[in-house]
């Protein structure tokens, strides 16, 4: 790279620039070190004002006390200086310093107004307990700090000092304001848009930060998954940091300011980066007092202004502040001013609701309209206007009630809610047309004289008339209706002006929302002489009710239709039953066994079911008996039973296994028309040479054996739901009968109630079997009456089994 020379100059005739540029250098130079040497001899001159105060010393005293405790605790004397500021009681911000007191002045009025409470002056802070390389990095921090004058320059500066040593990521200083919540005063490596949404801290548990200001202690937090069960974590996502430290300042001094380093690794703080940090904390005391009562007055002198100013509003008002989520989304509002009357509209009890949250005052908040309004006000959607509401309150104290709107306007990031007050007109016009807006009805007025007519909203809303057009004149109102309507509302109009007769006349109209139903109720007002000069009318709407009529006879005669349709099916299916399942109408002898069958259709509903049973005797001399139901009811259900029943008896009279001929079946039932027919099914032969029952099932409840007065069920083998699976498993047992014995197959509608459980059907079926022992012809009647007191549900199928004493 080449550079011009500068030619030579005789010495005397042109100033040498090199040597002005090092006059100038030498200048800024030793104007930086004043400037320096100013900024710190305020720091020296407050911290030993604080000194004296404590003491009571002389100045020269007070520096020579600073010095020795700096020399002892390893400080350098600025940094001891910090640190005196910042180990300081705070004093209330109205005694800082008087109006016209400077910054030094400010120190000495605090360090003199907290003499009462601050240890005395030989009792130095203790020292940093941190190695060499952290004791030089607070010594360069603590000259930097003498520049910092803003929450934010002291975050950035704070980012800058911790990023290369801890690899620090974000800092966060927040402030506790009136009301216990917390601010956003100052930020370095966090956007905008986070902060804004974070700027405003509740004073709930489960926020790091607020529980470090509450108990005094630094929370550190080094595991994010544990870190973030316990606490609602700042970030979006929370992950964004994956440890972080809240540090408040010294712990049990009454702080309100807290400082968060955030890191975006894992890990943990070494005693070594702790110490450094609570290092950090100790020399920034001092500093953030100087400015932060001076912040906290102008922010309380904001808000107070603010109130006063609400205070004297004559209308009922408020100030919200939105208080948002950790996702920005707004969770409740703020009050942060109200007039006196805005309490008793909210409907609280608990008295003035500033500095409360809304939802505190009123829990139902955000089921009511006005909570979505405020979300649109604040998103931009103009202001919002509740529909007129009624409250009552004391006026001279007599309980009046009153009707008032709310209003709701955006103020930049606030909102501006008050409540407007309507008058008994007002009220009057508004119950007008809610009455109209409700029965879906309007008026409508024509002067006859003048040629003119007039019509309430609700009229145009009716007719589908844009307001801008003008009603419709009385002789021209037909020409609205449907053409086949015209003529009859033609000639009512007509009656009506020509002789005076009242009318009430139905007609439709077709506009946006398709045909529609109106009716028109009219009568004339005569003059003195009896010559109609004006028409009143009404407009009603009746197209909801016209058809929901339609609706209903459309219903009904599809009932009926239905209903003869299902008893056209009953009937043949009932045939179709009867004819498959022949009843015997006595008691049969099988085998040596006296059988008596019953069979109950259901009598709710009108469709027969699937109940069924096949009692015969067999070529070898045994007899087989089976009972079953099938799944479901109508046609379906007779047809699987049909192939179940003359399927089985077909079986087992050929040589099948009972075990086999159920397997045979599940594959029937799986095969059939209906895949996913289901059935259950107990199926038994009698062996009557030595009087053995050997038995099967497949789903269904066990027989209920009576013997010498003791009813008891058979114990069941293994069986599944016929249809159930492909592969199911099947067993056998047997029992051997006795002289005397009564044994009771039956389907589940005998034993099954809704909605109580089978079991408690199945005792009552044994009680009742155990106290009606009855051995003769006829005695199931007497079982089944007592059983089937209320109305049956479901089908019933008994094969009653009785073994004769006398064998």
């Amino acid at each position: 790279m080449k550079s011009d020379r500068f030619a030579p100059v005789e010495s005397g005739t042109v100033p040498d620039v090199v040597e002005l540029a090092r006059v100038v250098a030498q200048q800024r130079a030793e104007m930086d070190r004043l400037r320096e040497q100013a900024a710190t001899t305020v720091v020296v001159e407050r911290a030993k004002g604080v000194v004296m105060a404590l003491a009571g010393c002389t100045a020269d005293a007070a520096e020579d006390i600073l010095h020795r405790r700096a020399k002892a605790a390893g400080r350098t004397a600025l940094e001891e200086c910090w640190v005196t500021l910042g180990e300081l009681t705070p004093s209330r911000p109205c005694d800082d310093a008087d109006a016209s007191g400077t910054r030094e002045d400010t120190g000495a009025a605090t360090a003199a107004a907290s003499a009462t409470s601050a240890p005395s002056a030989d009792d130095a802070p203790a020292p940093f307990a941190a190695p060499g390389d952290v004791a030089d990095a607070l010594s360069r921090l603590g000259r930097v700090l003498v520049h910092v004058d803003t929450h934010q320059a002291l975050a950035q500066c704070l980012l800058d000092h911790l990023a290369p040593d801890l690899d620090a990521a974000s800092v966060m200083i927040y402030v506790r304001r009136s009301g216990g919540g917390l601010e956003l005063s100052g930020y370095a490596g966090v956007d905008d848009g986070l902060a804004a949404r974070w700027r405003h801290v509740p004073p709930f548990s489960g926020v790091a930060v607020v529980d470090a200001l509450q108990t005094g202690e630094p929370r550190w937090l080094e595991d994010f998954s544990e870190d973030s069960t316990r606490y609602l974590l700042i970030g979006e996502p929370p992950e964004r940091w994956q440890s972080r430290a809240w540090l408040p300042l010294r712990a049990g001094d009454g702080s309100d300011v807290c400082i968060g380093v955030l890191r975006g690794r894992p890990g943990a703080f070494t005693s070594r980066d702790r110490a450094h940090l609570r290092g950090v904390v100790r020399l920034c005391a001092g500093r953030l007092r100087s400015f932060t009562s001076s912040s906290a007055q102008v922010h309380e002198a904001e808000t107070n202004a603010v109130r006063s100013l609400f205070a004297a509003l004559p209308v009922p008002a408020m100030l919200l502040t939105p208080v948002t989520s950790s996702s920005g989304e707004v969770e409740d509002l703020r009050v942060d001013a109200a007039t006196a009357h805005a309490a008793d509209l909210l409907g609280g009890s608990s008295g003035d609701p500033t500095g409360r949250r809304l939802r505190e005052v009123r829990p139902d908040l955000t089921d009511l309209p006005v909570w979505q309004g405020c979300l649109d006000a604040l998103t931009g959607g103009g202001p919002y206007e509740s529909e007129p509401f009624a409250h009552q309150e004391s006026v001279d104290g007599v309980l009046e009630l009153a009707t008032y709107s709310v209003r709701v306007t955006r103020l930049e990031d606030a909102l501006v809610v008050a409540w407007l007050r309507h008058d008994s007109s007002d009220r009057q016009e508004q119950r007008l047309a809610e009455l109209q807006r409700l029965g879906n009805v309007g008026w409508a007025n024509w002067n006859l004289a003048r040629d003119e007519a007039s019509w309430s909203a609700q009229v145009f809303a009716i007719l589908e008339r844009d307001p801008a057009d003008g009603p419709v004149l009385l002789d021209a109102l037909p020409d609205l209706a449907l053409p086949e309507d015209r003529p009859a509302l033609r000639a009512a109009v007509e009656a009506l002006l020509r002789e005076g007769r009242p009318f009430d006349a139905s007609f439709r109209i077709r506009g946006g929302r398709g045909v529609r139903h109106l009716r028109l109720v009219a009568e004339v007002v005569a003059d003195g002489h009896g010559t109609p000069f004006e028409v009143h009318g009404v407009v009603q709407d009746l197209t909801a009710r016209r058809r929901a009529e339609l609706a209903l006879v459309d219903s009904e005669r599809a009932i009926l239709t239905q209903h003869d349709v299902l008893q056209s099916e009953r009937i043949l299916v009932a045939r179709l039953q009867n004819a498959l399942l022949p009843l015997p109408d006595k008691v049969i002898d099988l085998s040596g066994l006296r059988v008596e069958v019953a069979y109950l259709p259901a009598q709710a509903g009108i469709h027969v079911g699937g109940d069924w049973f096949s009692a015969v005797e067999l070529p070898d001399g045994d007899s087989l008996f089976v009972i079953g139901d099938v799944a479901g009811h109508g046609v379906d259900a007779v047809a699987t039973m049909a192939q179940l029943r003359f399927t089985a008896k077909g079986m087992v009279s050929t040589g099948s296994s009972l075990t086999g001929a159920l397997s045979r079946l599940n594959s029937l039932l799986l095969h059939s028309r209906d895949a996913h027919g289901t059935a259950t099914m107990v199926i038994a032969r009698y062996h009557a040479a030595d009087r053995r029952l050997v038995w099967a099932q497949a789903g269904h409840t066990p027989p209920l054996l009576l013997r010498d007065g003791t009813a008891t069920y058979l114990r069941r083998p293994r069986g599944m739901l016929l249809g159930a699976t492909a592969d199911p498993y099947f067993g056998e047992t047997e029992h051997r009968l006795e002289p005397g014995d009564r044994l009771l197959m039956y389907t589940d509608g005998l034993v099954e109630r809704a909605p109580e459980n089978i079991d408690i059907g199945l005792a009552r079926l044994a009680d009742a079997a155990a106290a009606h022992p009855e051995d003769t012809p006829g005695s199931l009647s007497t079982l089944l009456d007592v059983m089937l007191e209320d109305e049956r549900r479901d089908d019933v199928c008994v094969l009653d089994i009785r073994v004769p004493r006398d064998l």
